[in-house]
Parts: C-alpha cells; structure tokens; sequence
C-alpha cells in the first residue's frame, strides 16, 4: 500500500484506516472475543503500520478501553497508530440508558457529555490516554464541532460556541508544540464548519462524513477540496456508504429510511439504478463507493468500519479494487452522478 503523509505532520498512513465505532458497540452489543478478531484481522492482513480512528463518544470511552485491551493482548507497539477525536468524556451512568445519544449505543455502563473548551478538550485527551492503557494516540481532533455548534440559539451564542472550539485547538496546538501528539485535524459531519474551522486553525489534516460521496458531491463541496489541496490539509473520506444505506442497509446518515414514506422514496430509487448497474457492470457496491469517495487527489485515505471480522479483508480490497470505466460513464449517463465530475470517466 502507498502511505501518504498526513498533511504536513511527521505521520504517514496507508490508504485506508479503521473505524471503531463497532467496539463502543454502536446499534449492537459485540463480545470483546468479535471485538478481538475484528482487530487481529487488521494486524495480521495489513502489510505495514494500520490507523485506528476512535472517539471518547464511542461507546462513552469503551472503544478506547478494547483498543487498549486488545492492543496489548496481541502485544503490539509501533505497529498501530492511533487517531483520537476528542470532545466527549466518560461520566457515570445515572438512568437506565445513556442519555448522550439515545437509542444508539448498547449495553453501556457509562454515559458521556461534550466537553469541547481549552481545558475539556485536555480532559478527554488525559482520560482517553488513560482508557487506552497509558498510550498517546499520534493522531487527534476536535470531535462534532458542528454538533456543538447546533443548539446555539442566535449569532452570539454561536460566536461563543465558536470561541469554545477555538480554544479546543489551542489546547491540542500546546500538544502538538510539546510532541505528545504529531497531528490535528477536524471530523465532523457538516462540512461547512470544517470550512469555517480550517479558516482559523492550522491543521494538518480533515475528516469528512457523509459529505463527499458517489451519491453527494456538490461542486461547492469539490471547490472546497481543491483548496485543502492546494493548502496541503490530507482529508480522509468517512462514511462513504451513507451509514450503510448504499450498500443495502437500512440507515442512511443515522435515519432509518421507509421505501413507503414519499420523502425517503427517491433514496431507494436511486439504490436500485446503483445496484442494478453494478449487477450489470460486474462492480461490488461497496468497491465503487470506496473508490469513488478516494477519487478526489485531496484525499489520502478511507475510514471503513465494519463490526465483522471477515469484512476486514473486503474492505482493505477495496481501496485497490479496479472499476470499469463503463461503469462511471453509465453512472453519468443514467444521472446518478453529477456527468461535469472530472476524476472518473475523463
């Protein structure tokens, strides 16, 4: 695989990295032994150093703690590098359920809350250090920004939640200067605070969800690429799948959809022309996703989660998966993607 380097920093990664959701137990409880296999497959299939993308939000620090875990029970060092978006810290569970995100994570004993400030953001780097065995991930960002942003009820209290964020990075700068992280970066879901963000802070490195995809691609989106490009800022695509929907789920961006309700309709007819090409085309759904989410030249690597350990090998096959040029000129022609797109079908 060819490694490229995050940004500007010191850190280089493979085309693809690993998501961790499914080891915070994200819509499903895992037993720590598929949680185990899941990452022994990525050690023993990956030809190099391999990136695991985690989050305090995970499961309220329980992805941290099998990462850790899982780490030293296949006694690895320098072979895992690991990214920490940071925001969100592990509290006591106090009602039933978590209240932090309702419905999504399950069988959890801790809730979390957002704490995205100078000194929160320390806290969830200390406390995510500790609940991944004393390891400093190499790799951190600002968690949701864009979800900090929302409850703001007016320009100043927006201002103000800004400031936070600002701050945030502050914190993760004086890392950075001191050598206890290599990287920073940004993920978020809305790609408009990204910008924002990136306007005001130097990072090395963004990562995109649910924004740039073979089903979403906007020119203004693009515009925005060809600019971290030209400033050097890697971007790594996520959630290229749209939470699965794309390859035959049922969610899409974290809403289950309904083929009987009129405004989800448009979504499942456009699923069938994609699958029915595919079919056609003889391309996995799932390879033409990946390669159309790491056709953009600003973006370095992939973010796949999976919570099965035998799709690990699939999704590392992806990212070097061949797609028919026919495929992409039939995808344009049938107006499942935008036909002025200049990196596939030239």
């Amino acid at each position: 695989m060819l490694y490229k380097s995050l940004g500007n920093s010191e850190i280089s990664i493979p085309p693809i990295i690993f998501g961790t959701s499914s080891l915070g137990n994200l819509y499903q409880a895992l037993s720590y032994e598929t949680k185990f296999k899941i990452m022994n497959a990525i050690y023993e299939q990956m030809d190099g150093p391999f990136v695991m993308d985690t989050a305090g939000k995970y499961g309220a620090g329980l992805a941290l703690e099998v990462i850790g875990q899982g780490l030293d029970d296949l006694d690895i060092t320098d072979e895992a590098i690991i990214s920490n978006k940071l925001g969100w810290i592990r509290t006591p569970l106090k009602t039933p359920e978590p209240i932090f995100e309702p419905g999504a994570w399950i069988g959890l004993e801790n809730d979390a809350e957002q704490k995205i400030s100078y000194k929160g953001i320390l806290e969830c780097w200390e406390q995510g250090c500790e609940l991944l065995g004393g390891r400093e991930p190499q790799i951190v960002s600002v968690h949701d920004p864009d979800e900090y942003l929302a409850p703001a009820q007016n320009e100043k209290e927006r201002k103000e939640r800004f400031d936070d964020i600002l701050q945030a990075y502050r914190g993760l700068d004086e890392l950075r200067k001191e050598g206890k992280t290599s990287a920073v970066g940004v993920g978020a879901k809305d790609w408009h605070v990204i910008r924002n963000i990136v306007e005001q802070v130097d990072l090395d490195w963004v990562m995109l969800a649910v924004s740039f995809t073979i089903y979403t691609h906007p020119q203004e989106m693009l515009n925005f690429l060809d600019e971290l490009q030209k400033r050097n800022i890697a971007v790594i695509n996520s959630a290229v799948f749209h939470a699965g929907f794309l390859t035959g789920g049922k969610y899409f961006d974290y809403q289950v959809l309904n083929e009987q309700n009129a405004e989800h309709k448009h979504y499942f007819e456009w699923r069938e022309q994609f699958f029915s090409l595919c079919k056609e085309c003889h391309v996995l759904p799932s390879d033409a996703c990946v390669q159309f989410g790491m056709s953009h030249p600003a973006v370095v690597s992939i973010a796949l989660n999976t919570s099965k350990p035998e799709r690990v090998e699939q999704n590392i096959r992806s990212v070097s998966a061949e797609i028919p040029n026919d495929f992409w000129e039939a995808m344009k022609y049938k107006g499942l993607m935008d036909k002025a797109y200049p990196y596939v079908a030239n």
